[in-house]
């Protein structure tokens, strides 16, 4: 070992035991038995190793060293007589020839205890991350991250990907999210954009006839912050393959992820490749979302037939989705927690009933149901002790609402919902076009660069009126375990006639298809191989190897919900001189 030490914190053992160390790191703590016996903790990277001071001096040295201080104990090995198994140095400990301070801490108290600092306020973590990373229990997420991130190089490389990395300046383009815009000095009044993804580079990769490409890709999105999505920034494994179908690119991926969440993950059950396969709509019909968590055996019900007719205004002219769970044993206090919980997620008020011991309809909206029960418990198969979770609106509000009420019924049924294990999911055949929430008109579903199923001819049909256009499919793919989207693909539009018509379809033309993609669309005209690839989040796989439920756990220096760094105080203003070299002036918003 180098670094001004003989050995780490973690690695002295009782076969050491009489040897000369010199030890480094940070004094954790200091325990003061007596004038002439005291015991101090030295941790490191490594792990922590016991200091026994056994004379005045050597006692009043320690009391003067302030907690977190690096310090530099040279000294000798020996058998510890009250031996710690919860140490891995637990056997051994080290009497102090010479201790000198590195690094003084100057601060009198800390923000928090450094081995309790996940129990601190979120934004005092963060704003200390440098000491809240100090913590073993914290540092660990970080350790594992590297290891999986080389281990991912590890076996894309063994399976023929070459990792090229793409710009970070690039020109901003209409991929789903905001940009983040870079002014450029040079050019007043343009800008750079930061890429959401390397979705075009990796495509003229392709044409350029690499065969395999993969880079660990940051991307930078300017969108809210969720529990399993960090704002600003995020890293994707990013992949492509030429001359590749859907059934190659899921073959990798199904290779490389699985050994991974075998070596790394929390859970010891995996599902095995192949993983199941599930069309975009049957997860709606069935699951309520297209990122189903498969450890729930709960799925919907379409009751429209069975409770469309009663006298309930909610269900008037309403479609109606139905969750039942078996041996319901939840308290009424955690039903109106439920139904509270669902209506934030969703803005949708649900409703429920229940089957007591007696057979009868009770609770809820149980008094509704009175002059059809006997239909609602045989159409419906219900038991004694069964929940009904229930969902109205359109269609697609209904299954929405209900996939929420699936999920979190789960969580509270323990007996519907076998938790400790990888369920690994693909969701394929999404729609290639949507209606917008905001615009009202017709948008893409996903990715505007995937093949629609059937090519051009599909799309001359929807221009021609013989079909729907929100009945085209699309060669896209999610990857989803245990209920969070981990990755998404599809098979890419080579073909610049296929990919204009795609966009006309959206109300942009062949010209301003060709000033929004310049590259890719002249580089189709070259002869473009097919190709298609995915991007399995980094991020958000190392949560799910950990458990953790914040993404943020698992970032080294993440920010805060409202992007935020509160650590290095940015975003923060910048000096006059700065915007005019840029040539660009602020108007803040009128309070």
């Amino acid at each position: 070992m180098t670094q001004s030490r003989t050995h780490t914190c973690g690695e002295l053992r009782l076969s050491d035991a009489g040897k000369e160390v010199t030890l480094v790191g940070w004094m954790e703590n200091f325990r003061e038995v007596g004038a002439n016996l005291g015991f101090a903790v030295l941790r490191d990277f490594y792990g922590t190793t016991q200091v026994v001071a056994e004379d005045e001096e050597t006692v009043k040295i320690f009391k003067g060293i302030t907690k977190e201080s690096t310090i530099s104990v040279s000294g000798k090995v020996r058998e510890r007589s009250a031996k710690n198994d919860k140490q891995a140095t637990g056997e051994v400990e080290v009497v102090p020839a010479s201790v000198s301070v590195l690094g003084k801490n100057r601060n009198a108290e800390l923000p928090f205890e450094i081995n309790r600092s996940r129990e601190a306020d979120e934004m005092t973590r963060l704003k200390y991350r440098y000491l809240d990373l100090r913590n073993p229990e914290v540092k660990k997420n970080i350790v594992l991250r590297c290891n999986v991130v080389a281990e991912l190089r590890k076996a894309m490389t063994e399976e023929g990907f070459l990792e090229i990395t793409t710009p970070i300046l690039t020109a901003s383009s209409p991929e789903g999210a905001r940009d983040y815009l870079v002014p450029a000095r040079k050019h007043p009044g343009k800008f750079y954009a930061l890429p959401q993804a390397p979705q075009q580079f990796k495509q003229l990769l392709m044409t350029s006839g690499f065969d395999r490409y993969f880079q660990i890709a940051p991307c930078f999105r300017d969108e809210d912050a969720r529990g399993d999505r960090t704002p600003g920034e995020f890293y994707q494994m990013d992949m492509e393959m030429a001359f590749a179908t859907q059934d190659d690119v899921l073959n990798v991926l199904e290779k490389v992820l699985v050994p991974v969440f075998e070596k790394y993950g929390i859970y010891d059950r995996i599902t095995p490749a192949p993983f199941k396969r599930i069309p975009f709509r049957e997860a709606m019909e069935k699951y309520g979302s297209d990122k189903p968590d498969l450890r729930i055996d709960l799925e919907l019900f379409d009751v429209t037939d069975v409770l469309g007719g009663i006298d309930f205004e909610p269900f008037k002219d309403a479609s109606i989705e139905a969750v039942v769970v078996t041996n319901f044993n939840a308290s009424r206090k955690q039903i109106d927690q439920l139904v509270a919980d669902v209506e934030v997620q969703t803005a949708r008020r649900t409703c429920w009933f229940r089957v007591d011991e007696n057979g009868e309809i009770v609770g809820g909206i149980a008094k509704f149901l009175q002059p059809i029960k006997d239909e609602v418990i045989s159409k419906l198969g219900l038991e004694n002790g069964c929940f009904v979770g229930l969902a109205a609106g359109p269609k697609a509000v209904a299954l929405k609402t209900a996939g929420v009420l699936r999920t979190k019924l789960g969580a509270l049924c323990p007996d519907h919902m076998d938790k400790e294990q990888y369920q690994f999911c693909w969701i394929v055949d999404f729609p290639m076009y949507e209606i917008g929430e905001e615009s009202g008109e017709l948008e893409f579903c996903h990715n505007p660069f995937s093949m629609p199923v059937g090519g051009l001819e599909t799309l001359l049909k929807a221009e021609r009126g013989e079909m729907d256009p929100l009945d085209i499919m699309a060669n896209q793919y999610d990857l989803v375990i245990n209920g969070y989207e981990s990755a998404s693909g599809a098979v890419r539009n080579h073909d610049p006639e296929i990919m204009v018509k795609a966009f006309e379809l959206v109300r942009l033309g062949e010209a301003e298809v060709k000033a929004k993609f310049p590259a890719m669309y002249n580089a189709f005209t070259y002869g473009a191989p097919p190709h298609a690839g995915a991007a399995p989040g980094v991020d958000r796989m190392i949560m799910l190897l950990t458990g953790e439920e914040s993404i943020r756990e698992v970032i080294t220096f993440p920010m805060n919900k409202n992007a935020q760094d509160v650590m290095m105080d940015a975003p923060s203003p910048v000096s006059q001189h700065q915007l005019d070299e840029l040539h660009l002036a602020i108007h803040m918003p009128e309070e």
